[in-house]
């Protein structure tokens, strides 16, 4: 951040979308702590600190009376968390623009920290109302982006705000300095062989990705759900496993393009397959294509985890997306976790591993590998679409 924050304040667009339990209590706070370097320095060097976020969506979720729940979607159940991590109290302004807020912005000093209420409470967020981010614009000095989780967003307060700042009073945190940094070395010349595991639920969320992959990577190893419907495509018989149906020849069409692009696409050999969707469910471990009816595939067998785990492990570039299996139930979650502690043996061993999607992040959080690999990103929709090669709104905003 080649800024000047002496004396000045900053107005931080932090992506502070962290889930709460039912007592609003942080139950993970990766997102937070990914911020704190960016507001620690801004504090350092004389500056004030002006936190925006959003969390949930407020706009979709309004009580019946069709009012907006603020207790459930407050950031001042943040607080007291935010305040203990930076060693210093966090101001809160229970508006988000308005004269109380202005008040407020106005009052701070250096060393302070102010947290605006949340910014989907307004429907000119996400609308990138030119008057709402003027309000936003007008409570600081300095502009810094820092919310890369949202950067495939044209809203207001991580895009359109940026154009009430000049050139050189804007730029990007360090946290998305990083995100782009680590996007451009899978893109721009990755060190091969160059692996990308693709998992989750449905082909569909994943088509752009999985286009765009066959294009750089030299492997793809497909998993979790949609894995199901290339297993169908090519004629297996998948039982009551996930499938898109209407989807079928464009997994067909996928397979001809990686391959006539000299690209591997791998899929399961083998399933763990259950006779319903629970972690207590009668288990039995099937070929991939001969699943029995009344059985549906949650997660890669032993046979694939051995054979995706051989190719990560000779790659020197891997992408991770998605998870192998329902790895949020501890009966399917063997798969999600080979596939960890294989990019976790092949970062030791010198390779480039970036791990992005919501998901994938939890997964390789909750096998505590997450230290053993090269960047885990924060932006799990605006990775993926900077990964298949979109303009990211957010960027673009300071950037030009």
């Amino acid at each position: 951040m080649q800024l000047d924050f002496n004396q000045q304040k900053t107005l931080v667009r932090v992506d502070f979308n962290v889930p709460l339990d039912k007592d609003h209590n942080i139950t993970d706070d990766t997102r937070i702590r990914a911020a704190l370097p960016t507001i620690r320095e801004i504090l350092d060097k004389g500056g004030a600190v002006i936190l925006m976020s959003h969390l949930g969506r407020p706009q979709k979720k309004r009580l019946e009376n069709g009012a907006i729940d603020v207790n459930q979607f407050t950031l001042n159940h943040l607080v007291p968390h935010l305040s203990k991590m930076l060693d210093r109290e966090v101001k809160f302004c229970p508006k988000t623009v308005g004269r109380q807020a202005t008040e407020m912005a106005a009052a701070l000093q250096p060393g302070e920290v102010l947290l605006l209420e949340n910014t989907r409470f307004f429907a000119e967020e996400a609308q990138g109302d030119e008057g709402f981010a003027r309000q936003l614009a007008d409570l600081a000095d300095l502009y810094v982006n820092d919310a890369f989780g949202t950067a495939h967003r044209a809203h207001a307060s991580t895009t359109t705000v940026a154009q009430f700042f000049d050139a050189d009073s804007k730029a990007f945190g360090p946290l998305m300095g990083r995100e782009l940094e680590a996007a451009g070395k899978l893109l721009d010349d990755p060190q091969r062989p160059f692996t990308a595991i693709v998992g989750g639920a449905k082909v569909s969320d994943k088509l752009g990705l999985l286009e765009r992959l066959i294009e750089v990577a030299d492997n793809i190893i497909v998993g979790g759900g949609m894995s199901y419907t290339f297993l169908k495509a090519r004629g297996g018989k998948i039982g009551n496993s996930l499938v898109e149906n209407d989807k079928l020849e464009l997994a067909a069409e996928l397979e001809r393009k990686a391959k006539a692009n000299n690209t591997e696409l791998y899929l399961p050999d083998d399933s763990k397959a259950a006779d319903a969707f629970s972690n207590d469910a009668q288990i039995e471990t099937v070929d991939s294509v001969a699943i029995p009816n009344g059985y549906m595939g949650l997660d890669i067998g032993p046979v694939a985890m051995a054979k995706f785990a051989d190719v990560i492990e000779r790659s020197k570039t891997i992408l991770w997306n998605g998870p192998m299996g329902v790895f949020e139930m501890s009966n399917f979650a063997e798969g999600t976790k080979a596939i960890a502690e294989a990019v976790a043996k092949a970062t030791q061993r010198g390779a480039y591993s970036l791990v992005g999607g919501g998901d994938s992040v939890a997964a390789v959080n909750q096998t505590g590998l997450a230290d053993q690999v090269s960047h885990v990103s924060t932006g799990g929709g605006a990775m993926l679409e900077f990964l298949e090669g979109k303009d990211l709104p957010g960027v673009k905003a300071i950037k030009g």
